[in-house]
């Protein structure tokens, strides 16, 4: 019940008394420890009835409750179409021919009632009853939904002729209404939805100029999804600046917006990016699944040895800790899961972000805003009159962040951010190149970790095989030394979609600054001489930390070659 609303369920309980302090927390500690949603575990130990705890969410959200499901008649029903109905998991009670009463099962997402008025063009009142009651209801009156991308490909082949017009000669309300068209709401909807379910983490719209492409991004890798037909790009286009609130009619700049949507009862962030090209606007989603998202330190796979480390500076009083590596390896969700560890009462955490990704209960996040002036450097800036004790940098870009990131570590302050480096060691050297001065360098630097995401081979259909021995020499390894070690390739099964690969592990470079390191920086080393001293005193590069993936059976050889 309320899955992905803990914390609206806490904050609810907190602000009206509902439940004694003692016995709040108790069942937070529950929830916590067993993953169940809040909401069932206040019920489950008898602090609450789920009637009552229903009514409550309905006052403190000044909605009507209906206990008993009335009788719905078929034409009620029949107003919202069965995508629509389980997309948003809602159920029209009442039409009384100009509003139309629906129950929805997640009556804390703010967007379901603007967004059903959009699709369906009549007023929308959202009314709370049971979730589960409410979810039974919706499979019953509506089925499952069995449509696939290839069905509504096949319905969408009719609207061509409608969308044939060259997109410079539509306006602003006909791109409206083509961006409202049933095919176009439902096939837009199921691309999302088929995409979240795939655990996506990005969705491509690309215009070419014969035709317009989906792709998918899953564990790293480019998945190209059936393409619609060409003609619909600017309505499919039109449909999702419709979602993220951007201007339909403004194709000649680039233009960034978000959508909030629920599936499958999961609160889900999409990060909306278009982008002018010569064939059409490029629309790219950034999937932000706050359900999926692994933010605990415990489950990154890191090894013993990097682990005890990080654990160790985060809980340093001041200092910088950077992680480096290119983007889309993880960089981010290392340092939220860094901060959640430290993450008390006790202590005042602010982070700069560009932009705020995943918000964290109890951290002040701050998105940075370029067109008003409000940089990286202008945001560290003020966190210093803020009395914080750790501070996370998006990412050090410039001197200026650099230098004040130096200052507040040597102020007192423990700092996180991220840097584009390709190794650790190398993170040194392009910070003394930023201008930075050597020995401030080395007094403020506590570690420095270089990561890369690696697609996992699938468990499901692991294969153990002989590698060649061009392969083995790409990685560096001479034959005589793997002894009866075996390798593993993913064949292909159902369960990865038989791409032989299935989720995704990091591979790790720790430098924990150490005095031969401090004077090697202040003597302004280059990179490669910091490095051999470090690998003299114990750091394992990107490439023998893959080859321990490889060794465990976690990984291909290929995946290590390509990464590092």
């Amino acid at each position: 019940m309320f899955e992905t609303h803990d914390n609206d369920i806490l904050e609810l309980c907190r602000e009206h008394q509902l439940i004694a302090p003692a016995e709040l927390e108790a069942a937070d500690d529950e929830h916590k420890a067993t993953g169940k949603p809040l909401a069932d575990v206040l019920v489950e130990l008898g602090y609450i009835t789920r009637a009552d705890l229903i009514k409550k969410v309905a006052a403190h959200l000044g909605l009507p409750y209906i206990e008993e499901m009335p009788v719905i008649p078929g034409e009620v029903v029949n107003s919202i179409d069965g995508d629509l109905a389980r997309a948003y998991n809602v159920l029209p009670i009442r039409f009384d021919g100009q509003t139309l009463d629906v129950v929805a099962s997640d009556p804390f997402n703010p967007n379901i009632a603007a967004d059903l008025s959009f699709a369906i063009g009549k007023s929308v009142r959202i009314t709370i009853s049971d979730p589960v009651r409410v979810e039974a209801l919706v499979k019953l009156h509506y089925g499952e939904d069995v449509s696939t991308l290839e069905d509504l490909l096949h319905d969408l082949s009719g609207e061509k002729k409608a969308a044939a017009v060259g997109a410079e000669e539509i306006s602003e309300k006909d791109l409206e209404a083509m961006a409202g068209q049933t095919p176009i709401v439902r096939f837009v909807n199921l691309v999302l939805n088929q995409a979240i379910r795939d655990k996506a983490s990005d969705i491509h719209f690309e215009p070419f100029e014969h035709e317009f492409k989906i792709r998918y991004r899953i564990d790293g890798a480019l998945y190209e999804m059936s393409p619609p037909p060409k003609q619909l790009a600017t309505p499919i286009t039109s449909r999702v600046k419709v979602l993220a609130n951007l201007n339909i009619a403004e194709r000649r700049i680039p233009q960034d917006g978000r959508i909030k949507l629920t599936i499958a009862n999961r609160a889900v962030d999409l990060r909306v990016s278009t982008l002018p090209t010569q064939f059409g606007e490029s629309v790219v989603l950034r999937v932000l699944d706050q359900s999926a998202m692994q933010l605990d330190l415990t489950q990154l796979g890191l090894p013993a040895d990097v682990f005890t480390g990080i654990n160790e500076i985060i809980h340093r009083p001041n200092g910088i800790f950077i992680v480096t590596g290119p983007t889309g390896c993880g960089k981010t969700t290392t340092l939220y899961s860094a901060l959640r560890v430290i993450n008390s009462p006790d202590l005042k955490l602010l982070t700069a972000e560009d932009p705020v990704e995943y918000e964290i209960e109890g951290i002040m996040q701050v998105p940075v805003n370029h067109t008003v002036g409000l940089t990286f450097a202008a945001a560290l800036r003020s966190f210093l009159r803020q009395d914080p004790d750790v501070i996370m940098v998006g990412e050090v870009r410039d001197l200026e962040t650099a230098q004040i990131a130096i200052q507040a570590s040597l102020t007192g302050h423990l700092v996180l951010s991220t840097l584009h480096t390709n190794d650790a060691p190398g993170t040194i050297t392009r910070l003394i190149d930023m201008g930075l001065e050597p020995f401030l360098l080395a007094s403020s630097v506590e570690a420095v970790l270089s990561q890369r995401l690696l697609r996992r081979v699938c468990q499901k259909c692991r294969t153990p095989y002989e590698p060649n021995e061009s392969l083995l020499r790409q990685l560096g390894v001479d034959p005589v030394d793997i002894g009866n070690r075996e390798f593993f390739y993913g064949k292909g099964c159902e369960y990865c979609s038989s791409s032989g690969y299935r989720g995704r592990l990091g591979i790790y470079e720790w430098l924990r600054m150490s005095e031969p390191i401090r004077d090697l920086i202040v003597e302004k080393a280059p990179t490669l001489v910091i490095k051999q001293k470090a690998l003299e005193l114990g750091m394992r590069t990107l490439r023998d930390d893959g080859l321990r993936a490889i060794f465990e059976g976690l990984t291909s050889i290929e995946e290590v070659v390509k990464y590092t």
